[in-house]
């Protein structure tokens, strides 16, 4: 007897758009057009206009079809589908749908509760499934298997022993597998294979080979593929692309011309969202003050909502960004050209008229369309090269400065005197009050990859942090601070840019530390962002300053995008949206298209539902975090390559991270993290202190800190994996020659290795 449907019986008549949904939700089978017609009592006529309303649902994204015509929610799993299992160890499974065409939605798992009668699931095993939400999980009832399926990895060939073993690229893999097929694969290729099998009886097939994993331009391309990153548009949508890029930039556009607006980017910067300009107000009204323009590449005039550009976009998030490349969000003729903010070029624009206070706050703004002919596109570099050649705490009125253009990094030296000098003077009044409100002040190093033209590393080192790029910061956040705030004013929908206050347990690990570090920090006091700046404050001498600030950083929250607005804890802002970068993060996009619809600025518009904007703010925020480990990934790997000709020598280093197993440290100047195992520290046993986050040796007392600087040898670069291993200089610890036998305590035997912790390691620190 079939399972009775436990959903509550809906009222009787034509459903709206929201009952479907919570029907099609709450029911415990599929839900096709008959048993929504069946539950809400439908019959002849009102059949056919349920099922163009279910059309118009499906057009407008809000349900999808699942085989067998039964319906569930976009983005969503169907009751039943059909999963392909991804990982099977011991009693825990999971699996995902084969069929997963939800634009911009990560592939959801999915944890599988076997049932004997289908006997034990395998890696690559289909299964007919019914599925149910449980927690903040979804759990998989097997039906029935069906014909076997593979698991795709990416990974190394390497011959061992005359046979093919698969490498996989993780970190953390330690394992490899026997290739059953080669495909003309050989030792050496970065291969895409399938994998299929259980526990130690796991095969691989080749199904492509990438090339030489070691050749320039590679190690992106395995973040690419390992991350699933979309990197090749259709040609459809490069026609499209190709299509509006040839539209004129429409009527009614505020004529900014003749302003003399400038771009301030990365020397090497693939496009140009931004551009600004400032000038002392004449407004009596804010005697001192300035006005500024915050201008903004105007995507949404060429992304319309609902087009081919715009659902890719949505697919994509935002454009990933690696030292040898960019995976733009948008096709190149749209970012990297026509909205692109190009020096001469006449652009289309969303300009943000700002009103400053001596103080530098924000007092009025306005939102307009306009088109912009950019003065000059400059160099961070060279912006702050020419502004201290001028003098730049000269008066903004006084005379020209008459530098010679040489002396002035190439900066024409009227454009000086007209847009940098009054940049700069209208920013030191924004950065009065950005330290009045005190927002969190991290001064991490940003490692900086030059590669030459063929793609080869040339050096590794720390980026330089100027004013110039501080000014610019602090532009955009006003920018951003005044799109939220405009669109809160005509109660239109906001995607926040959320950074939520740390967590009290993540606080209480950070006292912990800095106890041991005999620095104070109160848990009683409302924590703001300046209490970290002051704790920072208090160390500024000292070595273990910069691991004080990584501490303070891993405190922090995982900022997101959403359209309840939490504030933004790290700027110190109430409100805050992303407004200055639609080329490249979709967030922005939202933003511009409700700023066009609530102030009627023309075409391209659109106001979305709380519940759109939630479901899109949790997709791009996903697809955020996978950028960020993407393009982390790779500079890891970078790092790696530029070290492997180094390995054998001693290097200066610092600890980065202790745990029971050993620590981690970083080569100075250069970044990536390489682990020194505990079983290489000699004969000594190692007690680990978890909150003062170090190794402490029982005999000698020897220790092995967080922050601590120590010469190590380079053991092990792996640019593919991005792994590195050090050792002690002398290739062991405090001791020499092989370890004594510990005496056993009375207790259960292997207490140690049963919670993966080596022998030499004892923890002290509180339960987890």
């Amino acid at each position: 007897m079939a399972k009775q449907n436990k959903a509550k019986k809906p009222a009787p008549g034509m459903p709206t758009r929201q009952q479907i949904l919570d029907f099609i939700t709450s029911s415990d089978q599929p839900a096709g057009k008959r048993e929504i017609a069946r539950a809400f009592g439908l019959a002849g006529q009102e059949k056919i206009t349920l099922k163009a309303l279910l059309r118009d649902m499906a057009d407008e994204g809000l349900i999808d079809s699942a085989p067998g015509r039964a319906f569930h929610k976009m983005g969503g799993v169907p009751k039943v589908t059909v999963l392909r299992v991804t990982d099977a160890d011991g009693d825990t499974v999971w699996a995902v749908p084969e069929r997963w065409e939800a634009e911009g939605v990560p592939v959801p798992r999915l944890r599988v509760r076997e049932r004997g009668k289908h006997g034990a699931l395998a890696v690559g095993d289909r299964i007919l499934a019914r599925t149910e939400e449980a927690g903040n999980g979804l759990i998989a009832h097997p039906m029935k298997k069906l014909a076997r399926g593979e698991e795709a990895v990416l990974g190394v060939v390497k011959e061992e022993g005359g046979r093919l073993y698969l490498h996989g690229l993780e970190k953390k893999e330690r394992n490899s597998f026997v290739i059953s097929e080669r495909n003309g694969a050989e030792p050496g290729d970065l291969v895409m294979a399938e994998k299929s099998g259980r526990g130690p009886r796991i095969f691989a097939k080749v199904t492509e080979v990438l090339g030489d994993p070691f050749a320039p331009r590679s190690f992106s391309l395995i973040a690419i593929h390992k991350h699933s990153i979309p990197n090749v548009f259709s040609e459809e949508l490069l026609a499209e692309a190709e299509r509006v890029a040839k539209q004129d930039l429409g009527k009614g556009r505020e004529d900014l011309r003749h302003i003399p607006i400038v771009a301030i980017d990365p020397s090497d910067a693939r496009d140009h969202d931004d551009a600004v300009w400032a000038a002392p107000d004449d407004d009596p009204k804010n005697e001192g003050g300035w006005k500024a323009i915050v201008a903004i590449a105007d995507v949404s005039f060429y992304v319309r909502p609902g087009s081919l550009l715009d659902r890719e976009a949505r697919k994509r998030g935002n454009s990933v960004y690696f030292p040898d490349r960019v995976v733009p969000m948008l096709p190149e003729i749209l970012s990297a050209d026509v909205c692109s903010l190009k020096q001469g070029v006449d652009r289309a624009a969303m300009a943000c008229h700002l009103q400053i206070s001596d103080k530098g706050e924000i007092k009025g703004w306005r939102f307009t369309r306009a088109v912009v002919r950019l003065a000059a596109n400059i160099a961070y570099e060279d912006a702050q090269a020419a502004i201290d050649a001028a003098g730049e705490k000269a008066d903004v009125t006084s005379s020209p400065c008459g530098m010679p253009a040489e002396e002035l990094a190439g900066v024409d030296p009227a454009l000086v005197d007209s847009t940098l000098r009054p940049l700069w003077a209208c920013w030191r009044a924004l950065n009065k009050a950005r330290e009045k409100r005190e927002p969190l002040d991290l001064d991490l190093p940003e490692r900086r990859i030059m590669l030459d033209e063929k793609g080869r590393i040339l050096s590794v080192a720390p980026r330089e942090r100027l004013d110039a790029h501080k000014l610019i910061e602090d532009y955009m956040i006003a920018a951003n601070v005044a799109a939220a705030k405009a669109l809160e004013a005509r109660k239109a929908p906001v995607m926040y840019r959320v950074h939520e206050p740390p967590s009290r347990e993540k606080l209480v690990a950070l006292k912990e530390y800095l106890k041991t570090l005999e620095v104070e920090f109160a848990l009683g006091q409302v924590i703001r962002p300046g209490t970290f700046n002051h704790v920072i404050a208090r160390v500024a001498e000292a070595e273990f300053r910069e691991e004080v600030m990584i501490q303070v950083l891993r405190t922090q929250t995982q900022a997101y995008y959403g359209p309840q607005n939490a504030g933004h804890f790290g700027l110190a802002l109430g409100s805050y949206a992303h407004f200055t970068s639609p080329i490249r993060r979709y967030a922005d996009l939202v933003v511009h298209r409700a700023l066009v619809e609530s102030n009627k600025l023309g075409p391209g518009g659109e106001l979305p539902t709380d519940a759109e904007m939630a479901k899109t703010g949790e997709v791009i925020s996903q697809l955020e975090r996978r950028a960020m480990e993407a393009e982390r990934e790779t500079v890891d790997r970078y790092v790696a390559a530029y070290l492997s000709a180094h390995v054998g020598e001693v290097m200066e280093a610092r600890i980065t991270g202790v745990q029971n197993f050993g620590f981690f440290a970083t080569v100075d100047g250069v970044g990536g993290d390489g682990l020194v195992p505990a079983r290489d520290l000699g004969r000594e046993y190692f007690r680990y202190d978890e909150a003062a986050q170090k190794l402490v040796g029982e005999e000698t007392g020897e220790e092995f800190c967080l922050g601590q600087r120590l010469p190590l040898r380079l053991v092990e670069a792996n640019p593919v994996s991005g792994a590195l291993r050090f050792e002690l200089p002398d290739g062991k610890g405090s001791g020499s020659g092989p370890r004594p036998e510990r005496p056993r305590k009375p207790g259960p035997p292997r207490a140690l290795k049963r919670r993966g912790r080596p022998a030499n390691i004892k923890h002290q620190g509180k339960k987890r």
